[in-house]
């Protein structure tokens, strides 16, 4: 019953001739001196509020914003390419009850749709229509359910894409160091989550843990990583990158120190005793200033060069090999020295048997033994950077220059090998 209806009735009731003397008509005079439009709303049977009556909508503070959701008829009256886009994308429209009209409005991929009306259906009937309307004009692409997003993608599996790059453009050792790392480091922490859920404050209180346990070289290793991982998922992904803004406290990583002579007579007198592939390696390591890494390449020419690939060559480009003649003071301890044993060496045990003998020192510091030596007995350091493969030193002046267009003979570099000759 309409309200123009229940005004009228009650108006009949309040008229009813008195004279009539009908004791029904009594009844209802009585009766409505006290009642009212919601007492006779109930009394008829109406299901509507006393404000739809009136013809006014009532809304409620939790009905007055929200997103609209869309029944399987209305989706399957768009375009497809928006029934994927709002079913898999998961993607939404927001709504608002402002002045006393619903509103609701859509601008993403070029479309620009603002719908209004009193009635919430009108209104997303109206923006319904409007969308197949813009859709039906313009071509705009709508993003594919399988395509990836920041949302979706796991750090595992993306980390994972970024290690299958990173072994096509590095060397196999460096890939190695890579791939340990995230699966010892970065795959428990970061690998279940997506990338969108990775925060810089997350990111930052993690690579602290590393720096409060005094691990630097790890935080700083990490970092990296990280820092190319998310570079890259900032352009696959239009994603901010959480590495902006972090940072690591300073640290002095610790320099190594070439043995004194006393240490190094210690170590000539353990290898004489030792007599092993140890010993071998310990020896080449000391005598000729090679990276360990650098051990399975040696070569000896003529029986009195040592030759071996320079390991800090960047993958793809020219091997650049080292020359080194042999020394007096290496030609003094030769009888101790297989070469083949050296080459074949477990470094792990070579570092393991140094370390117990120098636990405060590393067997990198005998390349800066090796370089020390030379200095000090007076090797050119044009030749010296020659031996130990660095590509330029900013302290030796015209290095580049020198080095560039200067091609030394083998004659010059074994006098210049044999300036090392010392005392123990």
């Amino acid at each position: 019953m309409q309200q123009q209806q229940l005004t009228d009735l009650l108006r009949f009731i309040k008229n009813t001739d008195s004279d009539q003397s009908d004791l029904a008509a009594t009844v209802l005079k009585l009766a409505a001196d006290s009642i009212t439009l919601d007492t006779l709303r109930s009394l008829t049977g109406s299901d509507k509020s006393l404000s739809a009556v009136s013809g006014k909508k009532e809304v409620s503070e939790e009905e007055k914003t929200g997103t609209l959701s869309f029944t399987k008829k209305e989706l399957e009256s768009m375009p497809k390419s928006f029934q994927k886009a709002f079913i898999y994308d998961n993607r939404i429209v927001k709504f608002r009850y402002y002045q006393g009209l619903f509103q609701a409005r859509y601008r993403r991929q070029g479309y620009n749709i603002e719908v209004a009306s009193k009635d919430f259906d009108t209104m997303k009937k109206k923006f319904i229509e409007k969308l197949i309307g813009q859709a039906e004009i313009q071509d705009i692409p709508v993003a594919d359910p399988k395509r990836r997003t920041a949302k979706t993608v796991l750090f595992a599996d993306y980390a994972k894409d970024w290690l299958k790059l990173k072994e096509q453009t590095t060397k196999p050792s460096t890939f190695k160091e890579y791939s340990r790392m995230f699966e010892v480091n970065l795959r428990p922490t970061f690998g279940h989550l997506h990338l969108s859920e990775i925060t810089r404050p997350l990111i930052q209180q993690y690579l602290v843990t590393f720096v409060e346990a005094e691990k630097y070289r790890t935080a700083e290793k990490l970092k990296l990583m990280l820092n190319c991982i998310f570079d890259m998922a900032a352009e696959d992904f239009n994603l901010p990158s959480p590495m902006k803004k972090i940072v690591l406290p300073y640290h002095e990583s610790k320099k190594g120190s070439a043995l004194t002579k006393d240490k190094e007579k210690k170590l000539v007198e353990y290898c004489r005793n030792r007599k092993d592939d140890v010993a071998s390696a310990l020896l080449v390591l000391l005598y000729f200033g090679l990276r360990q890494s650098e051990l399975p390449s040696l070569k000896i020419i003529d029986g009195n060069t040592l030759e071996c690939e320079t390991s800090k060559e960047r993958m793809g480009r020219n091997i650049t090999l080292s020359y080194i003649p042999f020394s007096p003071m290496f030609e003094k301890m030769q009888d101790l020295v297989d070469f083949e044993k050296a080459k074949n060496v477990n470094v792990y045990t070579l570092r393991s048997a140094f370390k117990r003998l120098f636990p405060e020192h590393h067997p990198h510091e005998l390349r800066y033994t090796f370089i020390t030596r030379c200095k000090e007995c007076g090797v050119s350091g044009e030749v010296v950077m020659l031996w130990d493969g660095h590509s330029g030193d900013k302290d030796v002046k015209t290095s580049a220059v020198d080095r560039g267009y200067t091609d030394y003979s083998q004659e010059y570099l074994i006098k210049e090998a044999q300036k090392i000759d010392y005392i123990l």
